[in-house]
C-alpha cells in the first residue's frame, strides 16, 4: 500500500458510528470536526483531557471508561486510533481491517488505511491537503499548502471566482483602527468580491489599492470641517448600486455600530428591501490604546471601562453624555472624535470631581506607521494638544491605566 498515493474522498459522517480510542491531546484536536460533522462519537479511553471531558459532559460524545476491547469497532464507520498502547493499537487496526472500518492511526500512519488530511475551511469550501508520495508523508508542508490556500481565499489574493449568479446586497464592513492587517478575515474576502466600495476617510485606505481594476471606489469621506458625503447620499448611492445587481461594500473605520452610523445605513437598505451583511470591526476604542501599550482595563487598577464621543462640547445642547456622572467613575474613560473638546472636557470632568493630576493619553493615527502617543493631565491636556500638534483621527484614553501603560512605569 505504501507504494500508492491515498485517494481523497469526503466522509459523510452524520448519525453514523465513529469510535475514537484514547482521549488525549490528538482526539482533543480531532474531535470538534468529528462533532461538527454531526458524527455519532463514542470515545473508549481509561482517561482523557479536560477539554475531552467537557465535551463528554456536554453529551457533544459518549464516552466509556476504560480500555479498547475487541469487539469495539463492530458498528463503527470510521475509527481513530489514538492511545499510548502499542499493543492496544495493533489489535484495534487488525479488527478495523476485519470489519473493513476505515481507520487512522495517530502513532502509525503506514499501519493505517486512512489518513487524516491538513484542512481549513472558507465560505462553504473546505481545502483538505494530502501528501502524494507516502514515503515522504511531511505534515508540516501539508499544513503550510493548506494555510496559504485558505488565507489567499479568504483575503482575495488567490482568486477564485463564483460561476454561479451572487444575491446582490450590501455588506457593512468594519475595517478597523487603520492597519489593515486588522480587518476581518471576512471583511477582506467581502472586499475582495466587491463591485462597488463606499469607503470611508478612517477605513484602512491601503486594503483599497489591492482591488481588482474593475471595482468602483467611491469616496465617502467625511473630513471634519471640509467636504463631506451627506449620509442620504451615502444610503442611496448603497441601495442603488445594490438595486443594480451589484455586490458592494461599505467600508467603515472601526466597527460599523461604534459611533459609525452602521444601524442608519442599515435601517434604510432595510426599508428598501435590500439585503445587508454586518460584518464586526475592531473598534479603535480598545485596539488603539492596547496598540500604544495602554490596557483599557487592569486588574485592581480599573474594572471598566466608558466609551464616549466628544464630537460635541459638555456644554453643548446637543450633547447626550452626563459628564457628571462620567467624572465619579474611577474606570477608564474613552473619548473618539474629541481632540478639538478636550480642553472643555477635561474642564467640566475636573469640575465634578476628577482629580487635576488624572493621567491622560493622547493616541494620534493608532495602529498605523504614524502612530504617535503624547501624555499629559486632565490639567495640561488642552495646553498639550496645542503644544503638540495633537491633530485627529485621536483616541483619549483617561485613568489610571495610563500609567500603568506609560513607558518607564510598571
Amino acid at each position: 500500500m505504501a507504494e500508492h498515493p491515498a485517494y481523497p474522498v469526503g466522509l459523510r459522517l452524520t448519525g453514523r458510528r465513529v469510535v475514537v480510542l484514547g482521549g488525549g491531546q490528538v482526539a482533543q484536536r480531532r474531535l470538534p470536526a468529528l462533532i461538527a460533522a454531526g458524527a455519532d462519537v463514542r470515545l473508549v479511553s481509561p482517561e482523557a483531557t479536560p477539554s475531552v471531558e467537557a465535551m463528554a459532559d456536554a453529551g457533544e460524545i459518549t464516552w466509556e471508561r476504560r480500555g479498547y476491547a475487541d469487539g469495539d469497532l463492530a458498528d463503527a464507520w470510521y475509527a481513530l486510533i489514538a492511545t499510548s498502547d502499542t499493543e492496544a493499537n495493533e489489535r484495534a487496526s487488525a479488527e478495523a481491517e476485519r470489519h473493513r472500518v476505515w481507520c487512522v492511526r495517530s502513532d502509525d500512519a503506514d499501519r493505517a488505511t486512512a489518513w487524516t488530511p491538513a484542512t481549513g475551511h472558507s465560505e462553504g469550501v473546505t481545502v483538505a491537503v494530502l501528501t502524494t508520495d507516502a514515503k515522504g508523508r511531511d505534515p508540516r508542508h501539508t499544513a503550510a499548502v493548506r494555510d496559504a490556500v485558505v488565507e489567499g481565499l479568504r483575503d482575495g489574493t488567490l482568486v477564485a471566482p463564483h460561476h454561479r449568479t451572487r444575491t446582490a446586497g450590501v455588506a457593512l464592513v468594519g475595517g478597523g483602527p487603520g492597519d489593515p492587517d486588522l480587518i476581518t478575515v471576512r471583511g477582506r474576502r467581502l472586499l475582495a468580491e466587491a463591485d462597488v466600495v463606499i469607503a470611508d476617510r478612517l477605513g484602512p485606505r491601503d486594503l483599497l489599492a489591492e482591488l481588482p481594476p474593475h471595482v468602483e471606489v467611491i469616496d465617502a469621506a467625511k473630513i471634519p470641517y471640509g467636504r463631506f458625503m451627506a449620509q442620504e447620499a451615502i444610503n442611496n448611492a448603497l441601495i442603488e448600486h445594490a438595486k443594480q445587481g451589484k455586490s458592494v461594500v461599505r467600508l467603515k473605520g472601526g466597527d460599523p455600530y461604534v459611533f459609525g452610523r452602521g444601524m442608519e445605513e442599515f435601517q434604510a437598505l432595510a426599508e428598501a428591501g435590500i439585503p445587508c451583511t454586518v460584518v464586526p470591526g475592531i473598534s479603535s476604542s480598545i485596539s488603539v490604546p492596547g496598540a500604544a501599550g495602554i490596557p483599557v482595563t487592569h486588574r485592581g487598577v480599573a474594572h471598566e471601562f466608558t466609551v464616549v464621543s466628544g464630537h460635541v462640547a459638555p456644554d453643548d445642547e446637543r450633547s447626550l453624555v452626563d459628564w457628571p456622572s462620567l467624572a465619579k467613575l474611577t474606570g477608564t474613560l474613552v473619548i473618539l472624535m474629541g481632540v478639538d473638546k478636550i480642553g472643555r472636557i477635561a474642564e467640566t470632568l475636573i469640575a465634578h470631581g476628577k482629580s487635576p493630576d488624572t493621567p491622560v493619553a493622547l493616541v494620534q493615527e493608532g495602529t498605523t506607521a504614524a502612530q504617535r502617543r503624547v501624555d499629559a493631565t486632565l490639567a495640561t491636556v488642552a495646553d498639550t494638544v496645542v503644544a503638540q500638534e495633537v491633530r485627529p483621527p485621536a483616541v483619549i484614553v483617561i485613568g489610571e491605566v495610563v500609567a500603568v501603560g506609560r513607558p518607564g512605569t510598571a
